[in-house]
């Protein structure tokens, strides 16, 4: 018997990905192991293995296709023996537009309202540009839908989504024939019609008075009012998941931040000293090694930072996790140094080598980048000085590390030019208070300076 292969949830905060690439075509037979394909989750590019024996009978989401929801049917895998060219997917599951299917679904209060009069179009500036009703549709710059549409006195059958894109772009619905069930205009039938001219020029006309033009994917247009040229880019869902939960963080967590200035030259000859010894062994340790090492450290003296706000409770880690930062195409990813505390320079520096590497590539795997208690974030390598980082929700600290630069310093009661680095933590201060970040702080600021504490 036929069975259905779904978008898989391939980490917890995945809710739709991005089908990139297939590994097997229609007709190929896969054992269980065998790779079938890759998808873009919210973190990173992940392979898709087989579970069950059987033959790709049908594939139903081309490659490269966007939004596809978690569940959603992606392919028909036949059993051994049964024919695939017998195999037919249902009609609801070969539907193309698979992001826009909950909002071409009727409502209650659509199947049961009755027909309402006619009424003029509203102006452009009517319509639902305004910042609360393009929050309330999403954000996707349409208007917010107007009243139902009518042909020779009968409600027409159209979904909200089709409703809002054909007020948009000026097509008259009375003229789209529908291809959803019984008829309904859905999204696809209105996106591949032709404004009518008289609405066309209408729009065109409140769009210049109301709104700057939008450039397609491909186009480069002038924004209206700039002399500039501009062109949209697509987001990955990397970036929109990114973007989402800062956005959270900053509107959600109260942050406060603290600075210390640290003193880097002790830190700077042991390194030395450890890269010499380790040279036999491959090993070169950055200065980012000893700084995973010595937050690590600092959070394991003063245990009161290495926490979590959860609502009504407090979670109080006993080791530490920490998250690094690090840069990649189309937005950041933090892999995790586990236990960073307990572990050898040599063996932080190995491991957050092959992690950066494959976080770069895409292929890091759920586990090393999920969880964490704490995180690391490094700019000095372009020159920062200092900044002040988000909080990577639920953790309750980040610590953001500028360069090291040459500064005038106090040493030993005298002023002397010393290597110096800003370190700022920003808390979640419902679950850190101040004096106890400062204390994580002050801690951080002593095993820098005098890193063979960090080693003991």
């Amino acid at each position: 018997m036929a069975t259905e292969l779904t978008m898989p949830a391939l980490s917890p905060t995945m809710e739709v990905g991005t089908l990139s690439k297939w590994l097997v075509k229609e007709g190929d037979s896969v054992e269980p192991g065998d790779l079938l394909a890759e998808i873009e989750t919210d973190k990173a590019t992940m392979e898709f293995e087989a579970v069950d024996p059987g033959v790709i009978a049908k594939i139903l989401v081309e490659e490269g296709t966007d939004e596809v929801a978690v569940g959603t049917p992606i392919a028909i895998l036949a059993e051994e023996g049964e024919d695939p060219a017998d195999v037919e997917a249902p009609e609801a599951k070969k539907e193309p537009e698979l992001k826009a299917r909950a909002e071409d679904e009727p409502t209650k209060d659509e199947e049961q309202a009755p027909a309402p009069k006619p009424a003029p179009a509203p102006k452009a500036k009517e319509a639902g540009y305004g910042r609360d009703d393009t929050q309330a549709t999403g954000g996707d710059d349409l208007p917010a839908a107007g009243p139902a549409p009518v042909k020779d006195g009968e409600r027409l059958n159209v979904t909200p989504l089709a409703r809002r894109i054909a007020e948009a772009k000026g097509v008259d619905l009375g003229t789209v024939e529908g291809t959803g069930p019984k008829g309904r205009i859905v999204k696809a039938d209105v996106e591949g019609a032709s404004a009518a001219p008289a609405q066309a020029s209408a729009k065109a006309a409140g769009d210049r008075s109301d709104r700057p033009a939008k450039a397609t994917d491909t186009a480069v247009q002038t924004k209206a009012g700039a002399d500039a040229p501009y062109e949209t880019e697509k987001l990955s869902n990397i970036r929109k998941v990114t973007a989402r939960r800062l956005t959270e963080s900053k509107q959600t967590v109260p942050h406060y931040y603290l600075t210390v200035d640290c003193n880097l030259d002790a830190l700077l000859t042991l390194r030395k000293q450890l890269n010499g010894d380790l040279e036999a062994r491959g090993v070169k340790l950055s200065v980012n090694d000893l700084l995973v090492k010595a937050l690590a450290v600092a959070l394991t003296e003063v245990p009161d930072a290495n926490v979590q706000f959860a609502g009504d409770e407090m979670i109080r880690y006993g080791r530490a996790d920490i998250s690094v930062a690090v840069a990649i195409d189309g937005g950041l990813i933090t892999p995790i140094i586990r236990d960073a505390a307990e572990k050898r320079l040599s063996t932080i520096s190995e491991e957050m080598s092959d992690l950066a590497a494959r976080a770069r590539d895409g292929k890091l795997k759920p586990e090393e980048f999920q969880g964490g208690t704490a995180s690391l974030s490094n700019l000095g390598m372009y020159g920062i000085k200092q900044f002040e980082a988000v909080i990577n929700p639920p953790q309750g600290m980040i610590l953001a590390v500028g360069a090291g630069e040459k500064r005038p310093y106090v040493v030993d009661d005298a002023l002397s030019i010393a290597t110096v680095m800003s370190a700022t933590g920003s808390f979640d201060h419902r679950a850190i208070d101040g004096a106890t970040g400062a204390q994580l702080m002050a801690a951080f600021k002593r095993l820098i300076e005098s890193p063979m504490g960090m080693l003991a």
